[in-house]
C-alpha cells in the first residue's frame, strides 16, 4: 500500500524503552500506512528495552530533516534519561516542534521535551513521579489520559495508549 498523505513519523529509541510505549505507536502508525521510522543517537544500532526485547534503529538522529517530521514520538522507560544524553536527539526533538511537527511523549519520554526546552506554556501530563521536572520545565501538568496542547501530545503510562494512539493519528491526518 501506498502513503497518501505523504505524512512521515519518527519513534525515538535508545537502551531501557518501555516495550508498549515504543512499539505499540510505531505498529499503530504504520498500520495507516504512514511512513515510520526507528530514530536513536546512531543508525544501523540495537536498543534494548527495559524487558530484553531488541529494536534496530533506521536512523541517527543528526541524519533526520526536522522540516520533514510531521509527527516525532518519544517514549517512556528510562531511555528517555539515555536519549537527552545526545545533543542531536534533543536538538531534533527541539527542531520537529519549531518547525510545526507534533511532539509527543508519553511516562517518562517528558524529560525529552523538558530537555528540548518546548514546555513552557503548555499543558501536558506524564508519568506521576516526572511532574516536578515537568513543572519546572513551565508545563501546566494536568493527570489526564491524554493531552493534545500546541503540538504537543502526552500521556502518562501505557494503560493509556488506546487515547495517546487515536490522538497520535488524528494528528497525522
Amino acid at each position: 500500500m501506498t502513503n497518501k498523505s505523504n505524512k512521515q513519523a519518527v519513534v525515538l529509541a535508545d537502551n531501557l524503552y518501555e516495550d508498549l510505549e515504543l512499539w505499540v505507536p510505531f505498529l499503530r502508525i504504520r498500520e495507516e500506512n504512514i511512513p515510520v521510522q526507528i530514530v536513536a543517537a546512531e543508525a544501523e544500532k540495537t536498543y534494548t528495552s527495559k524487558h530484553g526485547y531488541p529494536v534496530k534503529s533506521d536512523a541517527a538522529a543528526e541524519e533526520i530533516n526536522p522540516d520533514d517530521i510531521d509527527l516525532l514520538v518519544i517514549p517512556g522507560g528510562y531511555s528517555p534519561d539515555h536519549m537527552r544524553r545526545h545533543h542531536s536527539m534533543v536538538e531534533l526533538v527541539r527542531r520537529v516542534h519549531e518547525t510545526g511537527g507534533y511532539v509527543a511523549f508519553i511516562c517518562h519520554g517528558g524529560w525529552m521535551a523538558c530537555s528540548a526546552n518546548i514546555l513552557k506554556g503548555n499543558q501536558a501530563t506524564s508519568f506521576f513521579a516526572i511532574r516536578d521536572d515537568m513543572q519546572n520545565a513551565g508545563a501546566k501538568w494536568v493527570d489526564e489520559e491524554v493531552v493534545n496542547d500546541n503540538r504537543l501530545i502526552s500521556s502518562r503510562t501505557p494503560a493509556d495508549l488506546p487515547a495517546f494512539c487515536r490522538e497520535l493519528i488524528k494528528a497525522l491526518q
